[in-house]
């Protein structure tokens, strides 16, 4: 007679409850060392910084007209600043901003100019070329796999050379004519390059 045993199967035991154990590759990190290691919070602490450190090294500085000052004159760089921080985010980089801004510039008082139209007209017009150079940019970047870097860097040289020669030949000068006396300038400098009064100091408006 033979006797056969059956294994009863492993029985395994709940969990124990209790803290969760991690070593220390998966340890969460503090939450303080978390935000110091996002960019834009070291960014926002150097700002707060110098801003801290010109309130007490310079009390001018304190005066709300010479905040008003300072601010206008940052407006001026932030524009063009702030789409190019969005492209460094996203891993890219545009050399050509700053020439495209005076493409920019000259395409729209030429066109109000020599053309003898509306400055709505140039405005208009500017944008168009704007939004081309943009769109010639992110093309070339994406059909030719070439870094951002040296696709913006031949169209600066490109825009900087163009800006010089039509300039010159259509002006006769490397610079444009005045239009302040044209048609639809007083309504663009409203839009455009406004100011006004808040508690007796001058704010202005760049766009």
């Amino acid at each position: 007679m033979s006797v056969t045993q059956h294994a009863d199967p492993a029985v395994t035991s709940p969990p124990a409850s209790g803290p969760k154990q991690t070593d220390g590759r998966t340890a969460e990190r503090p939450l303080v060392v978390r935000l110091l290691a996002r960019p834009e919070v070291g960014v926002f602490l150097g700002a707060v910084a110098v801003y801290v450190f010109f309130l007490i090294a310079a009390p001018p500085v304190r005066d709300a007209g010479s905040m008003a000052n300072i601010l206008y004159q940052s407006s001026t760089l932030g524009i063009v600043t702030i789409p190019v921080a969005l492209l460094m985010i996203g891993g890219e980089f545009d050399l050509s901003a700053g020439v495209g801004v005076i493409t920019s510039a000259l395409t729209a008082s030429m066109i109000a100019y020599q053309l003898s139209m509306n400055v709505w007209v140039g405005v208009f017009v500017a944008l168009l070329v704007s939004l081309g150079i943009g769109f010639f940019n992110g093309w070339m970047v994406v059909k030719t796999g070439l870094p951002s870097f040296l696709v913006t860097l031949g169209t600066f040289l490109i825009l900087q050379g163009v800006n010089l020669a039509v300039t010159k030949l259509v002006t006769g000068n490397v610079a444009t004519d005045d239009i302040s006396n044209m048609d639809g300038f007083n309504q663009a400098k409203k839009v455009f390059a406004s100011s006004f009064d808040i508690g007796g100091v001058q704010v202005k408006i760049t766009v």
